[in-house]
């Protein structure tokens, strides 16, 4: 079963300039989600792979939350 968390590693409704820094990303989450065990360092490792994508997106949108 996936793990509930993929849903945010969805990149087709981004623009492609976001989707090209979106999708590695995401296609390798996917690879881990079905490559490794359930449990929860594969949660933590995909909530952190997760924050990482965003902060990776937002960078390359030119956003930065704090100003």
């Amino acid at each position: 079963m996936q793990n509930p968390i993929m849903k945010y590693f969805e990149y087709a409704h981004l623009p492609e300039h976001l989707q090209s820094v979106s999708r590695p990303i995401g296609e390798l989450a996917q690879q881990l989600d079905t490559d490794l065990p359930d449990g929860p360092e594969k949660s933590a490792g995909l909530r952190k792979l997760l924050e990482a994508k965003d902060c990776m997106v937002r960078a390359r949108a030119g956003v930065t939350p704090w100003r």
